[in-house]
């Protein structure tokens, strides 16, 4: 009887531990988007305002920076569970540090399963591993990369928190094909709705026609202008307009013939 019983416990363990397995592969994780989101924005400004004391910045304290934060695990994947995969787009009010015409900053997160997270962000915004604090001294930078975790029973409802996706030309000079033609690789970045407008193109003051894109978050393409590059022409300039997404400012790139 003795053996039956034991039989029977050790199955139901084992049945158990199973049970656990599935959840914790099948999108039962305790790391979610909306975990991510609140964890973040709150760790990111203790560490912030850390980084104002040393600066000698007045007036920088965690709620005053008003932290939001966008996770995103990446587009068709679901958006929960560890990886190296998340990125979140952040934005924070300071007054010493404009943002970007995008309004946040990118930090790329590594997730562990315990609830515990590493992110890095930009240094155009944060600054390098080490700053000149106000007394002179050089100190590790405590934004650069910084540890925090979260409760793994906190609030999981939807924070709501959106930012648009950032249009990137990533042609780093203009070349004509046989035709004369000019092909440009555009790129969309992570953040929500996608990336839908018109891209122009100038050669030395002379129009090379307009075209229509739309990409999904983190898609490329490659658009070909409907005119032929003139013979003599030095230097290009492509001007996005966008429906949806954020535009970047024009860039002129030289001609490679």
């Amino acid at each position: 009887m003795r053996r039956i019983i034991t039989i029977l416990l050790t199955t139901v363990v084992v049945l158990a531990g199973l049970g656990l397995f599935a959840r914790a592969t099948s999108g039962g994780s305790s790391v979610t988007k909306p975990r991510l989101e609140r964890s973040i924005a709150v760790s990111f400004s203790n560490v912030y305002s850390q980084q104002a004391a040393l600066l000698g910045h007045k007036g920088i304290s965690p709620k005053s920076l008003h932290a939001q934060a966008m996770c995103d695990k990446g587009p068709g994947v679901p958006q929960n569970g560890p990886g190296t995969s998340w990125v979140c787009l952040m934005s924070w009010d300071d007054p010493n540090v404009p943002m970007p015409t995008t309004g946040y900053g990118k930090f790329e997160l590594s997730v562990h399963s315990n609830s515990c997270y590493t992110a890095g962000g930009p240094s155009s915004l944060i600054g390098y591993q080490t700053i000149a604090a106000a007394d002179g001294k050089t100190v590790t930078n405590p934004v650069y990369e910084f540890d925090a975790c979260f409760n793994p029973q906190s609030d999981n409802t939807p924070t709501h928190v959106t930012f648009p996706s950032a249009v990137r030309i990533t042609s780093t000079t203009a070349t004509p094909d046989d035709s004369g033609r000019l092909r440009v690789d555009l790129a969309c970045a992570e953040g929500a709705g996608g990336c839908r407008g018109t891209l122009t193109g100038t050669a030395d003051g002379s129009s090379l026609g307009a075209v229509d894109f739309s990409l999904t978050e983190q898609a490329t393409d490659s658009l070909n202008l409907p005119r032929a590059l003139p013979a003599k022409a030095k230097n290009v300039t492509y001007t996005v307009t966008t429906t949806a997404g954020v535009a970047p400012p024009p860039p002129t790139l030289p001609v490679q013939r």
